[in-house]
């Protein structure tokens, strides 16, 4: 399975949102649903996942491992909301199962 593409959201922000079985989420499989998730790469500083971060002085240039799907959701809408595609990535996450079809490898 291919990695999910980047949420970006409505004011600009942009993440990577991941969880496979090579990733900080849980559970650790290519399944899902999964509860957490790795994000990487946020860019800008997003205080909501600080706490989460691999190299907090480094707050743009790392991973961030196991955030809680909710606290994802929590940090899209504060910037706006996303894009359809954006909305299919954490679909496939939260529900996992036939919704992860989108993204399967050629």
């Amino acid at each position: 399975m291919n990695p999910f593409p980047r949420i970006v959201c409505n004011d600009g922000f942009a993440v990577s949102v991941q969880a496979r079985t090579w990733c900080y989420c849980s559970p650790r499989n290519d399944e899902g649903p999964w509860t957490k998730v790795e994000l990487g790469f946020p860019t800008e500083a997003e205080p909501l996942i600080l706490k989460w971060a691999e190299t907090p002085s480094d707050p743009t240039k790392t991973v961030y491992g196991w955030v809680p799907t909710e606290v994802v959701m929590e940090v899209i809408a504060s910037h706006g909301g996303t894009n359809e595609e954006g909305v299919a990535v954490m679909n496939a996450i939260i529900n996992g199962g036939v919704f992860l079809d989108r993204f399967e490898s050629a």
